[in-house]
């Protein structure tokens, strides 16, 4: 069997995306496997989903800690479950830049919108108020600039005449959960093809 590569989802909230990253292609077609779920908030309503799939959890509260003491906790568990590459899935906390520095080019974000338009916050609504045709998500890789990563797919969701930015959210999040499992799958499929050939592993044997 392939080996797959160790995927550390984080979420904040209800992880619809992570419910998406779990069923895509039934586990053993895919590239990754999801070797935890963490969350700062141990109340959120996607640790449970992930109780059912049997996925490892860590939940800790990052009230009362400085963002590197909490990041540094984090670290410390995605390296003992073994992770490659970190998915956020609604993880609403910036993460501190020497987290970002540590995993440099293994963090994978999913945006709601067609970046690098409308960074940040209150995508949909701003997107409307800027009268776009389109409006959509970006699934990038994250730096320590806000939405300023490299970008590895986008989804277009087309904007109506009677569309509210909750309207508008609802569609979009359905092609968040059609294009994320797909990009981080494409993306790991890429990184453990580089991962083979920088060791040799794809050689013949002698």
């Amino acid at each position: 069997m392939v080996e797959k590569i160790r995927v550390g989802v984080l979420i904040s909230g209800r992880g619809s995306n992570m419910i998406a990253l779990e069923e895509y292609k039934r586990r053993e077609d895919r590239a990754y496997e999801i070797a935890l779920v963490a969350s700062n908030n141990p109340e959120a309503r996607g640790l449970m989903a992930a109780k059912i799939f049997g996925l490892p959890i860590w939940a800790q509260s990052h009230k009362g800690m400085e963002r590197t003491e909490f990041d540094g906790l984090l670290d410390a568990k995605l390296t003992e479950q073994g992770v490659d590459v970190i998915a956020l899935a609604g993880y609403m906390r910036l993460l501190s830049p020497e987290f970002i520095r540590i995993w440099e080019g293994r963090i994978l974000n999913v945006h709601p919108s067609l970046l690098p338009a409308h960074k940040g916050l209150d995508t949909h609504a701003r997107a409307l108020a800027a009268g776009d045709q389109y409006a959509g998500c970006s699934v990038h890789l994250v730096t320590e600039d806000l939405d300023d990563g490299l970008v590895l797919a986008h989804a277009k969701v087309r904007i109506r005449e009677d569309d509210t930015a909750e309207t508008l959210a609802a569609r979009v999040l359905k092609e968040e959960h059609r294009l994320y499992p797909d990009a981080l799958d494409t993306y790991c499929r890429t990184l453990r093809e580089k991962t083979r050939k920088a060791d040799g592993s794809d050689q013949a044997p002698g």
